[in-house]
């Protein structure tokens, strides 16, 4: 906690809680949320939750980038109250089978924050898992980055939805 307090880190949240009985498949624009699979009520608490264990914390935020889908900006809204929509965090607008797909990622997660500040990355399980591997991130969980340059970067933590309240101020 003390050095998430000092800055320097991204945290990559895969969104909160959702509906898997619907998908995306019929979704005609990112803006299009009621053909989206979204957060449950359940999904908006989470995030909630998470929001106000981060102010609790201490954690200093800066830029939030959110995926454009609706579960991923209003996961990032209800946490920190901001997000900025870039495909980027998605995986890019290429074709899933495109090796440079998440090349963009890479880019934000290698990037050091602004000092004292932590930028937040709201995002899907799938890029996280292409880049970082097994386990998948948990709906909610977040995963602390620490950027290396030069397209480097490691997760160093994960903190799960009932991780926070152990974590001491």
């Amino acid at each position: 906690m003390a050095e998430l307090r000092k800055g320097g880190y991204v945290l990559y949240i895969r969104h909160a809680s959702t509906d898997f009985s619907k998908n995306d498949a019929k979704m005609t624009s990112y803006e299009d949320c009621a053909s989206q699979r979204n957060l449950t009520d359940k999904g908006r608490d989470e995030a909630r939750a998470v929001g106000a264990q981060i102010r609790r914390l201490g954690i200093p935020i800066g830029k939030v980038y959110a995926s454009p889908l609706c579960r991923t900006v209003e996961t990032a809204v209800l946490a920190f109250g901001k997000a900025e929509k870039t495909q980027e965090v998605r995986g890019g607008p290429v074709q899933s089978d495109d090796p440079k797909r998440y090349d963009p990622l890479r880019k934000l997660l290698s990037t050091l924050p602004p000092k004292g500040v932590n930028n937040v990355v709201s995002s899907h399980g799938n890029p996280f898992f292409a880049l970082f591997g097994a386990p998948y991130l948990a709906e909610g969980e977040i995963a602390v980055v620490r950027p290396g340059g030069n397209a480097r970067f490691e997760a160093v933590a994960r903190i799960q939805l009932g991780d926070w309240e152990a974590l001491a101020p």
